[in-house]
């Protein structure tokens, strides 16, 4: 597709969040909208690389009503957009092995409970009953809910920007933003691998790459990107097919069913920022001795595939939503590796803000940019 010379608004970012503002302001009517996606296929960078899990287990109001916002998007999915997403209901079981996580999951379940969201409050029997493959002798105390669980990335990704496009959207892939032209403070126009594109409104989607493309823009993102691997196994006959998603917290070690086989996956403390994501072999069998010790049957398993991503971290581990410093430069992004499943909302609030001027479904104007110079930080504890 040729890229147009003129857009109404430019989204540089073709993962979750961009194809979500893209339908969602394509659907309230808006004609000129350009997606560009630099890898060769939409869905491919940070959001194609993450384990696909949706919770409404958040230590923050903010984040538990994201969720409650956006996990309906994703149980309306197939109606509302005719793509199936395969969204697996097998609930996420937090672990807690020590005490000052055992008594922060209590307040987050008071918190959760008190906002609506029916999370349980687990002792460590009860963890250990349901769990029976599992080797938790240590756990304190675990939260579940059932309605969290999985969904295929890749199939959100495609439905929106098929929706989108059928609606519109000029969608182009292979096409790399380099430059931002910004005149009196404003943008002007978009410099790409395949020309120039004039126009007033830039979203920047961009994911871990997000800081990146703030600065073409002037404007400096608090975002760093940390690589986050993981890998799946071949069949496993002896995971149940109702087997949850199970993090031991303390690890920041997790599995959940995959195929016949499970993911498993665990956060490297000592991993340095950067844009590497080849495999770490080495941090591979850590984090299979760690899943060895946890799931004794993990020693008879093969592996089927592993692969590496980024999250992009800002300083509280919360997203950075709306304006900056630049008229019509506006961000979307540092959502801390749980943007995919806050995707579908993030962009319905864009498209609030950019038409509207405000956010009307959920208030996200405490994730302005402008906090971390005024010290209003919200610190999320359940990142993993």
């Amino acid at each position: 597709m040729e890229l147009q010379k003129i857009s109404d608004i430019v989204i540089i970012g073709g993962g979750v969040m961009g194809a979500s503002a893209a339908y969602h302001l394509a659907q309230r009517g808006v004609k000129n909208i350009l997606l560009l996606e630099k890898e060769g296929f939409f869905g491919t960078g940070a959001t194609g690389r993450c384990a696909g899990g949706v919770r409404y287990q958040f230590s923050t109001e903010i984040n538990v009503k994201l969720s409650m916002e956006s996990l309906p998007m994703f149980e309306r999915f197939k109606e509302e957009m005719g793509q199936d997403i395969n969204y697996r209901q097998c609930g996420y079981l937090l672990v807690a092995t020590n005490e000052k996580d055992a008594a922060t999951f209590g307040r987050n379940v008071a918190l959760q409970n008190s906002l609506g969201v029916p999370t349980e409050l687990l002792t460590g029997d009860e963890v250990r009953r349901r769990l029976p493959l599992m080797k938790f002798d240590d756990a304190l105390s675990g939260t579940f809910n059932q309605k969290d669980g999985i969904v295929d990335p890749n199939s959100v990704v495609m439905g929106y920007v098929n929706a989108a496009q059928k609606m519109g959207v000029k969608a182009i892939n292979g096409v790399e933003v380099t430059g931002i032209r910004v005149s009196g403070g404003k943008v002007e126009a978009v410099e790409t691998t395949q020309g120039v594109v004039q126009t007033r409104l830039v979203l920047n989607a961009a994911g871990p790459w997000s800081g990146r493309v703030g600065q073409m823009a002037g404007v400096q993102l608090p975002i760093i990107p940390l690589r986050r691997q993981m890998f799946t196994t071949n069949p496993m006959k002896e995971i149940p097919a109702d087997f949850p998603f199970v993090i031991d917290f303390a690890q920041s070690l997790y599995f959940h069913r995959e195929g016949e086989g499970l993911l498993v996956g665990m956060s490297n403390q000592n991993e340095k920022p950067g844009f590497d994501q080849t495999v770490d072999e080495d941090f591979e069998l850590v984090n299979l001795e760690a899943a060895i010790a946890r799931m004794p049957l993990m020693e008879r398993a093969s592996r089927a595939s592993h692969w590496a991503g980024l999250y992009e971290v800002t300083p509280d581990a919360h997203p950075i939503y709306g304006k900056t410093n630049v008229e019509g430069f506006l961000v979307c992004t540092g959502f801390s590796g749980h943007g995919f499943m806050h995707g579908p909302v993030s962009g319905k609030l864009m498209s609030e803000l950019i038409l509207d001027g405000t956010f009307s479904t959920v208030d996200v104007s405490i994730l302005d940019l402008a906090r971390f110079e005024e010290g209003r930080l919200i610190q999320e504890y359940n990142v993993v």
